[in-house]
């Protein structure tokens, strides 16, 4: 122990392969040691005390996944309890058991709590669902005013304060009923659904970050809020957006390097030592950070337009309450089409109220869910370029799974393991 230091390799984390192979991270103790400080010291140099002894943890992130581990770490040095249970499909059921002040997670499990709501109150009808939508409307009114969007007058602040009372109080207990706010990473959060958590009392900060720089490297500071943007970098790191648009760290939380692979960790790297992340970013006048898309994963159709599906994908999901995954696919094809799954509780709920009964798979494939479905993605295209909206779509007779390894344990889509297992799905899109 004593002739370990800081610069000693401290993990190796494989990336999770989204695209291409997967390569050995290494990350010495040094980064560890720096990301349990930084994040003391930024919050406190904000004026905040984002956590305390005092805090309870829920950790479901797989603890070999560099989220999973920063939450590991931050516990080591607060000196906070954890719980930890890994059974995805029983987060939402563990909030309330747990009844921590806060979770990390990746944004699918957000979607699936909030789709969870506004199903149940879709369910029940009648005054419950007018008053839940008054309260949100009045929460969400003065959440964004409060961070410097629009307008929210004393009539507006007493209607949120009394549907709070009423009504967004019951909300919170679904989640523990203690839970000062949550953090989101991984993937880009819809931003409707950020604005529910935040009119319901429980704001999501958005946090930016990959295996490469130890999983924090920046996030939103609750005085800094604002929708779309995983906030300001933590003290110590570098940020700046090169020519083409894409992000580039420098400081002690970026890695050694790649193991055993000198030319991958040549490439990533500028020659005056900045990381080349692979995301496209906007930094804002206040030096907030807004992730546009992976670099990667855009793609240019056959009629010379760039798409970028992963900003799609999430708008999707907030828009569609059934839904459980959206993949965008283009790539120099002449239109945009896309592969959806239905979130299995959610359709069958929906799907016992229309008096539709069957299998998972009848049901999805029924006239009234494709007009469902259908009326969602009319929803979204509304909202895109013409060269970006979804011509033609299929509902999959299955959700995608980590088992299949069609998605990575931290739920972000392999967009090559799809492809090959959906293929004839996606050649059907592009028939004429």
């Amino acid at each position: 122990v004593d002739a370990t230091t800081m610069e000693h390799l401290a993990t190796l984390i494989y990336t999770s392969g989204t695209t291409g192979r997967p390569k050995g991270v290494r990350l010495p103790h040094r980064v560890w040691v720096f990301e349990a400080y930084t994040a003391e010291a930024t919050a406190k140099s904000a004026g905040e005390d984002l956590l305390t002894i005092d805090d309870k943890q829920f950790l479901w992130l797989p603890l070999a996944h560099v989220m999973g581990k920063l939450f590991m770490v931050l516990p080591l040095h607060y000196g906070f309890e954890t719980a930890v249970d890994g059974r995805i499909d029983k987060i939402v059921d563990n909030l309330a058991v747990v009844k921590p002040t806060f979770m990390a997670s990746a944004p699918r499990v957000f979607e699936k709590a909030y789709n969870g709501v506004e199903a149940a109150m879709v369910a029940k009808g009648g005054i419950t669902e007018k008053l839940y939508r008054w309260a949100v409307k009045n929460g969400g009114a003065v959440f964004e005013a409060d961070h410097g969007v629009g307008h929210a007058g004393a009539f507006t602040r007493w209607q949120a304060k009394l549907g709070d009372r009423i009504v967004l109080s019951k909300v919170r207990e679904r989640f523990g009923g203690r839970a000062r706010f949550f953090i989101s990473g991984s993937a880009a959060l819809n931003p409707e659904i950020s604005r529910w958590f935040g009119a319901v009392g429980m704001p999501v900060l958005e946090g930016y970050g990959l295996t490469e720089s130890s999983a924090g490297t920046t996030l939103t500071q609750p005085s800094q809020y604002r929708t779309g943007y995983v906030g300001r970098p933590l003290n110590g790191i570098e940020a700046k957006v090169d020519s083409d648009g894409e992000l580039l760290l420098r400081g002690p939380s970026i890695m050694d390097g790649y193991h055993n692979n000198p030319e991958a960790t040549a490439e990533v790297f500028t020659e005056d030592g900045f990381f080349r992340t692979g995301d496209i970013a906007e930094i804002d006048d206040q030096g907030r950070i807004r992730i546009t898309d992976r670099k990667k994963e855009l793609f240019k159709t056959s009629n010379g337009k760039y798409v970028a599906p992963a900003l799609i994908e999430s708008t999707f999901r907030g828009l569609c309450p059934v839904a459980s995954q959206m993949v965008v696919i283009g790539n120099n094809r002449k239109y945009v089409g896309a592969l959806i799954t239905l979130d299995d509780a959610a359709i069958t709920a929906w799907a016992e109220k229309a008096g539709i009964t069957g299998s998972y798979k009848e049901i999805v494939s029924s006239p009234q869910v494709h007009g469902l479905v259908g009326g969602y993605v009319d929803e979204l295209n509304a909202t895109l370029n013409r060269w970006e909206q979804i011509k033609t779509y299929r509902i999959l007779p299955r959700d995608l799974t980590v088992e299949r390894q069609e998605i990575t344990p931290s739920l972000k889509l392999r967009r090559k393991v799809i492809a090959e297992h959906f293929n004839y799905d996606i050649e059907k899109l592009f028939e004429e």
